[in-house]
């Protein structure tokens, strides 16, 4: 099923306080819709199934969240939102409370009492959103629970959070997901909404034949964010190369550093605290309590670094990251895509940066063919390694192909690492014939495969100990390739791995082999072009001015003097609020809205209508205490 177009709503909404624009207002504090979010309303609040695709940052939320209200407010009922993390239930049911909206969760970290109290809550209509892991959804206790409210018209709607984990080719699977179907088989007239920021057109068609969506509307927003700077260097000294980029663009930010091993978390966090960059380790293998731990640090504490494997994010928040760094590459094109989204929520400038070199190639690739699963999967999952391989390759712009992967055309950005500073091309043809005849001639005189720096070294006319134990000096090819760097070399070679024209041997040391594609190149059939090897960006200012550690945030940069002091002083307030209601910061107020309270310098609680952000709840919370603070300045 195609998309359909996003700018028109299926219907005028209904006028009156209860409608969506006034729900928006009254509730979120915002005075319009963005993007294609009027039109989903719209759509879901008359009783309309939908599958939402919106890049993370782009109110997916508000999607479900307003349909709820209004819907509940309507006579309809209870909305239940199947969420996949205990996290991000607590912050969005805590914002929903912030708001003024009656919202609750069932999930693992309530006690029996607790659970029980929920429950009747739910069933005497009391609750507006109820957040429920799918394990919890799936169990006859809370589908007799369903049951009941369905007979007495009182089950709203279905909102289906990151619905990718339901694909089998989708980045996050969960098998719980699978079993949601039991929503459209068995509660057929109550109205669905699955969402997710990441989902390519083969996992698209899969979660609608999962979950039974053929006849939903398909909304799918632009997958860009032009906030993003994308950046990929080649792997030299990756963990001093991270911290040179973290030193130069951003000292003192919030980020996320993505590593594939527990191992390599533990040990870049502690090079990161050694070098002072307040960072922190999260993967599974610590205890849930120190995970915990360091989560509620990193959303609710400035400058954090969380170093981490892909255990953490699904569901973070945060709007204020500034950069997103990965030290191994992701998968595929989706779980980068999903990864970097987590930077720069807020619209300020922010990064996506990633070292990437021949064994992120040779992992990848060992991994998909080690996997227990069966050939049909293991070639989808090498499709979507090589369109990463592909990115990560690429000499033209980074965005184009991302957006590409996605099926949305788009111009050069003007604002990725290849349009700033356009790489060098060159012609590895020859070097790849020169390489994979080295293989071959190594094969035939030793009968043994080898690895990728020995093969190298024969073919640059390197006599070491090995290639003079093996005799190797004596190959035709020895030295014939020592105008090649070594650099260029592997450029090489993880172009040829990556089209298949050459393959690593996992269970014999990672020894390269020859394989079908090999032949083509060889006889000079395929042409190989490769970008010069750039191990670092070159040096740069960075997008905003560096004073002290802490630098002041991007919302807050256009603001005079008496507006910074301003703005510092309902940091500061905000914070003491956030750690008592024990919430991250930005569920009370966003940097933006603090900006725009400073600017405004309010007087009375008038002068603070209208400013983006503050809903009637929160005027009547706060209103007087963030007049007493701007009133000290």
């Amino acid at each position: 099923m195609s998309a359909l177009p996003l700018a028109s709503s299926d219907s005028a909404p209904s006028s009156g306080a209860d409608d969506p624009q006034s729900i928006l207002h009254e509730i979120f504090g915002y005075a319009q819709f963005r993007g294609p979010q009027q039109s989903i309303v719209d759509h879901v609040v008359a009783g309309g199934d939908a599958l939402v695709l919106m890049p993370t940052g782009g109110g997916k939320s508000l999607c479900y969240q307003i349909p709820a209200i209004a819907r509940q407010r309507a006579g309809h009922g209870v909305t239940v939102v199947v969420s996949p993390l205990i996290a991000l239930m607590h912050d969005q049911v805590g914002a929903l409370h912030e708001a003024g909206v009656d919202a609750a969760f069932l999930n693992s970290t309530l006690d029996w009492e607790q659970t029980q109290d929920v429950e009747r809550r739910m069933l005497r209509g009391e609750i507006t959103l109820l957040y429920a892991a799918p394990e919890r959804v799936n169990t006859p206790r809370f589908l007799s629970q369903l049951d009941s409210l369905r007979e007495r018209g009182k089950l709203a709607l279905f909102a289906i959070d990151e619905a990718h984990c339901v694909s089998q080719w989708g980045h996050d699977f969960r098998p719980e997901y699978r079993a949601l179907t039991v929503l459209h088989e068995r509660y057929a007239g109550v109205p669905r909404i699955a969402l997710t920021a990441t989902a390519d057109a083969l996992t698209r068609a899969d979660i609608v034949e999962r979950l039974q969506l053929e006849e939903a509307r398909q909304f799918v927003s632009s997958f860009d964010r032009p906030n993003i700077r994308y950046t990929i260097v080649e792997k030299k000294e990756a963990t001093t190369q991270l911290l040179r980029f973290i030193e130069r663009e951003h000292e003192g930010d919030a980020g996320v550093v993505y590593c594939q091993s527990r191992k390599r978390v533990e040990d870049v966090a502690q090079t990161l605290v050694d070098a002072g960059i307040n960072a922190l380790p999260y993967h599974a293998g610590l205890d849930a309590a120190v995970r915990q731990k360091h989560q509620d640090r990193f959303l609710r504490d400035e400058g954090i670094v969380m170093v981490a494997t892909i255990a953490f994010g699904m569901g973070i928040d945060k709007p204020d990251v500034r950069f997103v760094a990965h030290l191994d590459m992701p998968k595929n094109i989706e779980g980068y895509y999903q990864e970097t989204g987590r930077a720069g929520r807020d619209g300020a400038p922010a990064d996506a940066w990633m070292a990437y070199g021949l064994q992120d190639v040779v992992n990848q690739r060992r991994m998909i063919d080690e996997s227990p699963a069966g050939e049909e999967f293991k070639q989808v999952m090498r499709g979507k390694l090589d369109a990463l391989l592909s990115l990560a390759e690429a000499s033209d712009c980074r965005r184009v192909r991302l957006l590409g992967y996605f099926g949305e055309k788009s111009v050069p950005c003007g604002n990725c690492d290849n349009c700033i500073t356009p790489p060098q091309v060159w012609d590895g043809t020859d070097a790849a014939r020169k390489l994979l005849s080295t293989i071959y001639r190594v094969q035939q005189q030793s009968g043994i495969s080898f690895g990728a720096g020995h093969v190298m070294d024969i073919l640059r006319g390197k006599a070491t100990e090995k290639v003079k134990q093996f005799g190797h000096e004596r190959v035709s090819t020895f030295g014939i390739g020592d105008e090649f760097s070594e650099a260029q070399l592997r450029g090489v070679l993880r172009q040829l791995i990556a089209t298949g024209a050459l393959s690593v041997d996992a269970q014999a040391y990672n020894t390269l082999q020859l394989t079908d594609g090999s032949r083509a190149v060889l006889k000079g059939e395929v042409q190989v072009m490769l970008r010069e090897s750039i191990s670092s960006p070159a040096e740069r200012k960075s997008r905003r001015e560096k004073t002290a550690r802490g630098a002041p945030s991007p919302a807050a940069a256009t603001l005079d003097t008496a507006g910074q002091a301003r703005f510092a002083a309902l940091k500061a307030w905000r914070a003491e609020v956030a750690k008592e209601h024990n919430l991250p910061a930005y569920v009370i107020f966003h940097d933006a809205t603090l900006a725009a309270i400073a600017e405004r310098a309010p007087a009375t609680l008038e002068d603070l209508q209208g400013i983006s952000g503050i809903g009637t709840k929160k005027l009547e919370a706060y209103g007087t205490d963030v007049l007493r603070v701007c009133a000290a300045f």
